[in-house]
């Protein structure tokens, strides 16, 4: 069933809930550096972790991590299934004080859970992590949909994928008219063979796309082309390389976003529209 309003159960259903300490690291860091801004500024700066899965774990390092941004966020962790729910209660009542501050865990999933549940709060961030890389690719405008007609003023929806151990990143920021802004891939650069070895974790909404003619394939080839050609300034390290790649592909004209500075960190976002949404 496509994700509707039209409800008063949580919307959606449930993921296999895998996840592990340090998965989401480079969305957070993302979420600290470019998207720290608005946390910055928000009035009320409440932020949802949808569909953390199977452990608090990650919920609560996204909120230590965003606490240095601004102290006074709260993190409300949602899950369809009332199991991980209580589970993930427990967990937090075990925790010491500090870890557990701000942080609290609820059912809910597309819809960001009933009323009470944020009691007429709009979120100015909602992360997703590995949630839409398991729905059929024609449930996903929905869900964005769904979940953007929530967000406070200004505010995003990540929708991210990964691999198991957080070394390959990629994830669509989404804006509260429920269209894709950006592409962010996120890779560690010590061994990598080439950028687009991230292909087989893009989200949802582009994984299926990646084949010759389309646009997200032709970004991946020009980064991979970019990153052999930049090859001899692997004598300086991976992260020069990347960033030399991040700004050839740049100079080539792609909408590539972001400075140096982030492309040194194995980051590179780029226009939605570039490739293809």
């Amino acid at each position: 069933m496509a994700p509707s309003s039209r409800t008063s159960r949580p919307v959606g259903r449930p993921t296999r809930g895998t996840t592990g300490t340090n998965r989401l690291r480079r969305i957070d860091r993302w979420a600290t550096g470019p998207a720290g801004g608005l946390l910055r500024s928000a009035d009320d700066p409440l932020v949802v972790d949808l569909g953390y899965g199977a452990s608090a774990t990650t919920t609560v390092e996204l909120a230590s991590r965003l606490r240095a941004v601004r102290p006074d966020v709260e993190v409300v962790g949602l899950e369809i299934d009332p199991g991980r729910v209580a589970l993930a209660r427990a967990a937090l009542e075990r925790l010491p004080a500090g870890a557990a501050a701000g942080v609290r865990f609820e059912l809910g999933g597309f819809e960001l859970g009933a009323p009470a549940v944020l009691a007429g709060r709009r979120p100015v961030l909602v992360r997703a992590a590995n949630v839409l890389r398991q729905y059929p690719v024609e449930e996903v405008a929905g869900a964005w949909a769904l979940v953007a007609g929530r967000l406070a003023p200004g505010g995003l929806l990540v929708d991210a994928t990964c691999d198991e151990v957080g070394r390959r990143a990629a994830w669509l920021v989404v804006g509260g008219d429920g269209a894709p802004r950006s592409l962010v891939l996120s890779l560690r650069l010590a061994g990598l063979e080439r950028p687009g070895a991230v292909a087989e974790r893009l989200p949802k909404a582009l994984i299926e796309r990646n084949v010759p003619g389309e646009p997200v394939h032709a970004y991946l080839a020009a980064l991979d082309a970019a990153w052999a050609r930049q090859a001899p300034l692997a004598v300086f390290g991976a992260r020069q390389r990347f960033a030399a790649a991040c700004a050839e592909v740049a100079a080539q004209g792609w909408p590539v976003r972001g400075r140096p500075a982030r492309w040194r960190l194995g980051e590179v976002a780029v226009d939605a529209g570039a490739v293809g949404l």
